[in-house]
C-alpha cells in the first residue's frame, strides 16, 4: 500500500503533472502567474478543493452513483461538489485575507471550471483507487499543479526584469517558457 502511494505521489507531482504532461489547467496556470505569492495561494486553494473533492466525489460515485446504476450523472454531480467546495474556499480566503482575494480576482471562483479539479476526480474514478489512493492522487496531482504555478511565476518574475523583444513580451514568452519546462518534466517520465 506504501509503494503503491508513493508511485501515485511520484507520477502525479512529476512524471503525469497535469500541467506540463496532460495540458490541463492552462487558464488559471498562466492567469495566476504574474506573481510568485499569488501562484502560491492559488496552489493552496486549488489543494484544498481537489484533496477534498477527490475524497467526497469518491464517496459519491462508490455509495451513490454505481450503487443506484446512476453513473451517467458523473460529471454533474462532481461538478456540483466542486462549485459547492469553491464557495466555500472563496468565502474562507476573503475573509481571512482579503488582499490575497484581490489578487486572485476572477481567477478564484474559475477554480469551479478549473479542469485539473474534475480532471482529478474523473480520472481517479477511472483508475479504480480505494478512497486512500484517491486522497493521496489528488493531493498529488495538487502538488504538482502547485509546482508548476510557482515555477512559472517565478521564472516570469525574472522575465520582467530581463530583456526580451518586444514581440515576446508577456503570454509569449510565458508560453515559450511553459513549453519548455514541459519538455524538462519529461525528463521525469522513467520514473515511474
Amino acid at each position: 500500500m506504501l509503494e503503491s502511494i508513493f508511485t501515485i505521489l511520484i507520477s502525479t507531482i512529476l512524471v503525469n503533472n497535469y500541467v506540463f504532461a496532460q495540458f490541463l489547467g492552462i487558464c488559471p496556470f498562466l492567469g495566476v502567474s504574474s506573481k510568485t505569492e499569488t501562484a502560491l495561494g492559488m496552489g493552496i486553494a486549488v489543494t484544498f478543493v481537489v484533496v477534498l473533492a477527490s475524497a467526497i466525489t469518491w464517496l459519491i460515485q462508490i455509495f451513490v452513483l454505481d450503487k443506484f446504476g446512476l453513473e451517467y450523472l458523473q460529471t454533474i454531480a462532481f461538478i456540483l461538489v466542486i462549485a459547492s467546495l469553491v464557495q466555500f474556499v472563496e468565502m474562507f480566503i476573503k475573509k481571512s485575507s482579503p488582499s490575497l482575494y484581490q489578487a486572485m480576482g476572477v481567477y478564484l471562483p474559475l477554480i469551479t471550471t478549473n479542469c485539473v479539479v474534475l480532471g482529478v476526480t474523473v480520472l481517479n474514478v477511472q483508475n479504480g483507487y480505494n478512497l486512500i489512493e484517491t486522497i493521496f492522487s489528488g493531493f498529488g496531482a495538487s502538488v504538482g499543479f502547485t509546482l508548476a504555478l510557482v515555477l512559472i511565476a517565478a521564472l516570469r518574475e525574472k522575465l520582467m526584469l530581463a530583456n526580451v523583444p518586444k514581440a515576446l513580451q508577456g503570454v509569449p514568452i510565458a508560453l515559450i517558457s511553459a513549453g519548455l519546462m514541459a519538455i524538462a518534466f519529461s525528463g521525469f517520465g522513467g520514473l515511474v
